[in-house]
């Protein structure tokens, strides 16, 4: 915490401090308005379940706010700093702690909490029993006027998305607690077609970046009091995805396309989408964009395989946008100019370019030698950017180690479809572009089967299994598994079972591969959707 950018910083929260023996872990924070109050989650043992708490931020000191049963939730304070919404689930019928449980986690549950008040004095604000399995997720606009409500079902890059005029309510939040009733949400978005997130907003007027008939996002504007007329305000990149785009400076919008795997910043006029300027970056990934549209400066989040952080500060105040280096991460001892990366273009089985990523030491020899670690992930629309890792420098500084990754299909890497494309029953694209990946490494000389190491964890542990396993299944296992959909387990599942069932039809290559590290990966398919974040 400073006073300003240029005083002494000093320490408001300190996880370190909350636990003798460090298992307990700072997961969200949100500011009030006014900034009194921090209001911050945490995590014990590594749960997915956190336990609010609010600090009055001048003295220091936790004031008795706690709120359990809180999973997935983020944290968004009414302007007038008398609240906050937040997401649970309802207490268990029986005495247990957090995180014992095995069941799934049903009825998730939008609530306001009251500054000073005990948690069974929360509102209740949204609730949908009729769809127990979906998560909702609610926040304040930039202006204060309005709680946007999203609701999400699974992993799908779709949500439904409500409002409700909070500002213009007779009897504020506050009346509801006497009622019972919940918010007056409007149904702006009642489908899971596309995805919705705001942007910005002047009064009732909207700019949403959406996936809706753009794979690759775009941005749109809505009067949300008159939803028949949608106008693009930045229309979907050939190429390029759209990742984010941040309000600032009044009418100005900070960009962030995704291109080739690497991150571009642009600033774009928020009104008509026109490109300003295009902001100078290095081959990397944009970890954060901090800016309020009030504001004239943008911080930017930066890292790369070869720089372990900075933080920009961007001021647009001026008719060319400054950038400067406000922090950066100093690691003892790593001179970057010793390594080099390098990307280049995979074609895949099906002839598809995948984009790999290959780190060294500079001007190794190209003689097969070289111990190399390959890791790939490719699902759930995830892209697996730039980032940095002292591990891994370790391997290529002492061990004369390459290190790759391999951005193959089902991740985000080039949009919708690209995830698609390794998804379901074209999971087996995952494997071939792997695959293909490990075959370039050795055929271009950096190293050998026996030297080459494979990893990937969760789904990327998946896709180990797959790549190091011979199998072979009888053709009527799936005519056998649609007969017992009937089951509702193999039912939910039925379509993702039979696409792995038969991608183990096809020879793999085990061969390829000297060493193989999967990392908590889905092995078990027939009984993995038991373990609650598992039916998703």
């Amino acid at each position: 915490m400073q006073d300003d950018l240029e005083a002494e910083a000093e320490v408001l929260l300190d996880p370190n401090t909350l636990s003798k023996d460090g298992t307990v872990a700072l997961s969200t924070y949100s500011i009030s308005e006014d900034g009194k109050y921090i209001a911050y989650g945490l995590s014990e043992s590594g749960s997915d379940w956190i336990t609010i708490r609010v600090m009055h931020i001048a003295d220091r000191q936790d004031m008795p706010d706690k709120l359990s049963w809180v999973k997935f939730s983020s944290i968004s304070w009414t302007h007038d700093g008398k609240g906050f919404f937040y997401g649970r689930y309802p207490a268990p019928g029986v005495e247990m702690d957090a995180g014992t449980e095995t069941n799934i986690n049903l009825n998730h549950q939008i609530y306001y909490h009251i500054l000073g008040s005990d948690q069974s004095e929360d509102i209740l604000c949204w609730k949908d029993p009729e769809n127990p399995k979906h998560s909702l997720g609610a926040s304040v606009t930039e202006d204060g006027k309005y709680i946007i409500l999203g609701t999400y079902d699974g992993c799908d890059p779709v949500n439904k998305l409500y409002y409700c005029e909070i500002s213009s309510l007779p009897h504020g939040l506050e009346g509801f607690r006497e009622t019972k009733e919940m918010l007056p949400f409007v149904k702006l978005i009642d489908n899971f077609d596309a995805q919705y997130q705001v942007v910005a907003n002047d009064g009732d007027e909207f700019t949403f970046l959406t996936n809706k008939n753009a794979p690759k996002n775009k941005l749109v504007r809505v009067n949300i009091k008159k939803p028949e007329v949608w106008t693009d305000v930045l229309s979907e990149h050939e190429r390029d995805v759209l990742e984010s785009a941040d309000a600032v400076n009044g009418n100005q919008l900070v960009v962030c396309y995704m291109s080739d795997v690497k991150h571009t910043l642009q600033i774009r006029d928020l009104i008509t989408g026109n490109l300003l300027h295009q902001l100078p970056l290095e081959i990397g990934s944009v970890s954060e964009i901090s800016c309020r549209r009030e504001d004239k400066e943008v911080f930017i989040g930066f890292t790369s395989f070869l720089s372990p952080g900075i933080i920009y500060r961007c001021n647009l105040a001026s008719t060319i946008p400054e950038m400067k280096t406000f922090r950066e991460i100093s690691v003892p001892g790593f001179d970057r100019t010793s390594f080099e990366v390098k990307q280049i273009f995979v074609p895949s089985k099906d002839g598809t370019k995948i984009p790999m990523f290959i780190m060294s030491k500079k001007a190794i020899e190209l003689d097969g030698s070289h111990p190399t670690l390959l890791y790939g992930y490719g699902g759930f629309n995830i892209s697996i950017t730039p980032s940095f890792s002292v591990s891994r420098l370790v391997l290529c500084k002492n061990m004369g180690s390459v290190v790759c990754i391999a951005n193959i299909r089902g991740g985000g890497e080039y949009g919708e479809e690209w995830h698609k494309a390794g998804a379901l029953a074209k999971k087996q694209n995952c494997f071939d572009d792997f695959i293909a990946c490990a075959e370039q490494l050795i055929s271009s000389g950096y190293t050998s089967n026996k030297k080459i190491c494979i990893e990937g964890g969760s789904n990327g542990g998946l896709l180990i299994a797959a790549c190091i396993n011979q199998v072979r299944v009888n053709p009527h296992f799936i005519t056998k598994l649609h007969e017992l959909s009937s089951l509702s387990y193999v039912n939910i599942r039925i379509q993702y079972l039979a696409c792995i069932s038969l991608t183990c039809t096809v020879l793999q290559r085990p061969d390829l591969f000297g060493c193989a590290l999967a990392h908590v990966g889905v092995m078990d398919m027939l009984r993995f959707h038991k373990f609650t974040i598992g039916i998703f």
